[in-house]
């Protein structure tokens, strides 16, 4: 038996009813009114022209001028006590940056000395048009394995060295343009399709797929594969089982124990993240010293050679805006620039969280533009914020982008005087530093986090991640798109319905299966769409509901209950609503008066009863079936219930007498 009226009080008289409050129909608004509220809401959810109300002349341009380049905002408040913070902050980065740089210029199979031209220019750009206190701006190795693995499928940077390069150049001058515009045109959210779950996936993938390139350098051989998936990769390293040098072997593993150790050690004792940081160029300073004093590289052990002293000489002339390679470089630059925007805006705002400051999602993709536009014109390639680099930076205790310059300047040493000192630097040290760093881009925690909460989010990790592992990196990079879109249009096109019950003593109304000890209301299914109706999802609702008032009358007719006679449409999730969506509303209104019920909807927002309106729909339903609440529409129907005829048509043809 139906214990929905053991708790429920009727009302005593037809006022109680006629006096609900009526669901108000909005003031008619001029189209281009409502057009530009939405454009607004779209491009500018932040409103960044609010500064500028009500501001004399000379003001609006300041303001303008610190929104540019907010170096002016921060500058003046510099003080002495920030410059100390920086200037260790920027050293520390600085003995990370240009190990590392080195290390992922060979893995973006490029000359290593643009690992330090890349960490000279892009910092200094940033530092003056970057919102990020915390980002340390330097190059990444996903990007990196990104731009050898799309450039190499064109050109052989064995055989065509100089050409591979400018297509770098140029990738990097594309993937700023890109980067740039969509933070001009207020497009970031663009970004927002590539989903953590997606990300995280993609990230381990790309860092399995590095650590097993590195097995080259590890073991000392000449000759691997171009190719990224890891049958190719294994069968290329068990191929050569002859030409492994146990030299390299031994030292690779050595200096890899060590780097893993003084992450670990840093790890349990934050205070001494110095070690970690410093760890790289220990590497390569013990590295360089070991080879030179016993002349390692006669037997066998590979080493950098040759770095060329002096800044960064202009490369503007070298990009390539010709066939057949332009289609490439655009391609490249877009996919890498994506790639890189979303890991360096992501890890700007993790640490903003942890400062309690904000940062501007789409200052932050034009200043990513710029650094890499002139970074693309002074022979660099992609940069962006990488985690390892601006974790130190943060746990250095940086207070301003002043660490970047400190960093820059540091480089800028290390080009002018000390290049000739990485002549000796074993190769195998350097593969050892990337995969200690592409060992924490596995986050194993996160996947296990993910397997735990959403078991979608982690079918779109794990697709990811063996798309780029057992494929490749585009196949991995397209399995995480399409994985996210597709959910994002599952959550439109199929969008939840639940069926409410009323929690004891209240007139509150749950899904009965997210609370069982909600009941049903004797003559009533209540129903919650949870998505706006569209055209994707009409077709959809229109068919579920139809499912669920027979599964309702099928359950009373089994339990020898009273009849269905209302079915009301919670409709406060429902956002918007299309012609497509009224369409759907119509019919679903005309078979439930076929089969002598009455449809009432409930809590409907203001865009979705202003268009109700206007197709004329309220008027064919009648206004009096329209409630501003669940509990005011269960009232009516209950009252109406049990003081009229329970059949809708005859409740209109013969209006109740005993009231």
């Amino acid at each position: 038996m139906d214990k929905g009226n053991a708790d429920y009080v009727y009302p005593s008289s037809k006022e109680n009813v006629e006096n609900a409050h009526r669901v108000a129909i909005p003031p008619p608004q001029p189209f281009f009114n409502s057009l530009k509220y939405n454009l607004k809401e779209t491009f500018f959810p932040d409103d960044p022209l609010r500064l500028f109300k009500n501001k004399p002349a000379s003001k609006k341009f300041i303001l303008g001028l610190q929104y540019v380049f907010p170096i002016f905002e921060w500058a003046p408040r510099y003080s002495f006590q920030f410059l100390k913070a920086d200037l260790i902050a920027g050293i520390t980065i600085a003995s990370l940056a240009i190990p590392q740089g080195i290390s992922y210029a060979k893995l973006a199979n490029l000359p290593p000395i643009l690992g330090l031209y890349s960490s000279f220019v892009p910092p200094l750009v940033y530092a003056i048009m970057g919102s990020s206190k915390d980002l340390a701006v330097g190059t990444v190795a996903v990007a990196s394995l990104l731009i050898a693995s799309f450039l190499g499928q064109e050109v052989n940077y064995n055989e065509n060295p100089k050409l591979y390069l400018h297509l770098a150049f140029t990738a990097t001058f594309f993937a700023g343009v890109f980067q740039a515009s969509l933070g001009l045109l207020r497009l970031g959210f663009i970004v927002d399709f590539l989903s953590h779950a997606a990300i995280v996936g993609f990230m381990g993938g790309a860092a399995t797929v590095v650590c097993l390139q590195q097995l080259k350098g590890i073991l000392g051989l000449e000759h691997f594969t171009h190719a990224t998936d890891v049958m190719s990769v294994m069968h290329s390293i068990f191929s050569q089982t002859q030409r492994w040098r146990w030299e390299s072997g031994v030292l690779g593993c050595g200096f890899l124990f060590f780097l893993l150790i003084t992450r670990y050690f840093s790890k349990r004792k934050p205070k001494f993240f110095w070690i970690s940081a410093m760890a790289p160029l220990t590497s390569v300073i013990l590295g360089s010293l070991l080879v030179y004093l016993s002349h390692a590289e006669r037997h066998g052990v590979q080493v950098i050679g040759y770095l060329k002293k002096g800044l960064n000489p202009p490369s503007f002339s070298d990009l390539v805006f010709v066939s057949p390679y332009l289609t490439t470089a655009i391609k490249t630059g877009i996919i890498t620039g994506v790639i890189a925007m979303a890991e360096g805006i992501a890890v700007g705002r993790s640490f903003a969280m942890f400062k309690n400051y904000h940062i501007d999602g789409n200052k932050e993709m034009i200043a990513f533009g710029m650094m890499n536009i002139a970074g693309s014109c002074t022979s660099c390639y992609l940069t962006t914020g990488p985690f390892s680099r601006s974790a130190v930076n943060f746990n250095a205790g940086c207070k301003t982008a002043v660490s970047n310059i400190v960093m820059s300047m540091a480089v800028m040493v290390t080009l002018l005087f000390l290049t000739p000192l990485f002549h000796y630097t074993p190769l195998v040290v350097l593969s050892a530093i990337i995969m200690a760093a592409m060992l924490g881009l596995i986050d194993y925690e996160a996947v296990i986090h993910l397997f735990k909460v959403d078991k979608f989010d982690f079918i779109v990790c794990i697709g990811a991640y063996v798309g780029v592992v057992f494929g490749s990196i585009q196949i991995g990079l397209v399995i995480a798109i399409s994985i996210s879109v597709l959910r994002v249009l599952l959550f439109v096109a199929r969008p939840r319905t639940s069926v409410l019950g009323n929690i004891p003593n209240s007139r509150i109304y749950r899904n009965i299966e997210h609370y069982p000890n909600a009941n049903n209301v004797t003559g009533v299914l209540i129903l919650k769409i949870d998505a706006p109706i569209y055209f994707a999802n009409a077709s959809y609702l229109r068919e579920r509901i139809a499912r669920w008032v027979e599964e309702e009358e099928d359950k009373l007719k089994a339990s020898e209950e009273s009849s269905l006679h209302y079915v009301i449409l919670d409709m406060g999730a429902v956002g918007n609503i299309d012609t497509s969506g009224i369409s759907m509303l119509e019919e679903v209104k005309k078979t439930l008066d076929r089969r002598e019920l009455k449809l009432v909807l409930a809590n409907p927002g203001a865009e979705v009863t202003k268009k109700l309106d206007k197709s004329k729909f309220i008027e064919n339903m009648g206004q009096e079936w329209i409630y501003l609440t669940v509990g005011e529409a269960v009232t009516a129907c209950n009252f109406r219930l049990h003081t009229c005829e329970p059949n809708p048509e005859k409740a209109e043809s013969e209006p109740c007498d005993n009231v």
